[in-house]
């Protein structure tokens, strides 16, 4: 058995598939990025998995694509991890997060610009074959511009520093605990910051349309555009794409923000783990021709 694994801070997705390549069971489980969890954390939302947990003495290679997986500390602590629940596993393939959506957006051979806007962000340029990332992320605190916790980040800056207007802070406060004590709880003693903080990215999509919401949309995606994309020569000449929720459900904004710096968008998905499974079948596929 072969596990595919797509790990953002939120939520993980695991495909389990034999050596032809049949899809066998498919399952989810809460995010899990080593730069944020301790190994006891990160074991137990494995091991609490019915599937993952039944199967475990059957998987004999795991693929994981992580949030979070960019250095090698954290890519020891994973090992550490599925060493202990898959013992029979003799296979442990772990690479940060940009590989897949590099592998589930990217034609191989042609050059492109690849980022992910989901929990967290980065970027990403593939030149067909190698992958250059320029920018070193220092994690959600000071990086992350135009992700999920980013817009939370600033609408909670927002609410409290009365930024918001009357209307559109009235519905933020009736959908969300907006207490601080609540916020502060969850920010400094509570796991899992960045993934708290991009629950409020949720309201931003459902409220895109204002004026306000097209404002703080607008800002930071081109944030992101100055700071990540145009850092490569020739951005304007490739097709950049993309992967995560917030550029799946803000496409036409994203869009609009890449038209005005002369930029191409490419694809762009939600999830990339359907990819990653074309991408792993391909690979057995030509393993055994």
């Amino acid at each position: 058995m072969i596990l595919i694994v797509d790990s953002g801070s939120t939520k993980t997705d695991w495909i389990a598939i034999d050596r032809e390549g049949k899809v066998l069971f498919e399952t989810q489980t809460l995010g899990l990025n080593p730069q944020v969890l301790s190994n006891n954390i990160l074991k137990e939302r494995i091991v609490n998995n019915f599937e993952l947990y039944k199967f475990r003495k059957e998987v004999e290679e795991i693929y994981f694509y992580g949030a979070g997986c960019g250095t090698e500390p954290p890519r020891i602590l994973i090992n550490n991890v599925f060493t202990e629940i898959f013992k029979n596993c003799d296979k442990f393939s772990i690479k940060e997060d940009t590989y897949a959506a590099i592998y589930s957006t990217a034609d191989e051979n042609s050059k492109s610009i690849v980022c992910i806007l989901g929990t967290g962000s980065n970027c990403t340029y593939f030149d067909g074959k190698n992958i250059d990332q320029r920018v070193i992320s220092l994690g959600y605190i000071l990086m992350d511009d135009a992700s999920g916790n980013y817009f939370g980040r600033q609408l909670l800056r927002d609410y409290y520093f009365n930024i918001i207007p009357d209307e559109t802070s009235k519905k933020f406060k009736e959908e969300f605990d907006l207490d601080a004590e609540t916020i502060k709880n969850n920010l400094y003693k509570q796991p899992n910051p960045n993934t708290y903080l991009a629950t409020f990215a949720k309201f931003l999509i459902n409220n895109k349309d204002s004026d306000y919401g097209q404002l703080l949309i607008k800002r930071g995606f081109n944030l992101f555009i100055e700071r990540q994309i145009l850092q490569f020569g020739n951005a304007k000449e490739i097709p950049i794409h993309f992967v995560g929720s917030i550029s799946f459900y803000l496409k036409k904004e994203l869009e609009e923000c890449l038209n005005i710096y002369g930029l191409k968008v490419g694809n762009v998905i939600r999830k990339p783990i359907d990819g990653l499974l074309q991408y792993h079948q391909k690979k057995l596929k030509h393993s055994y021709h």
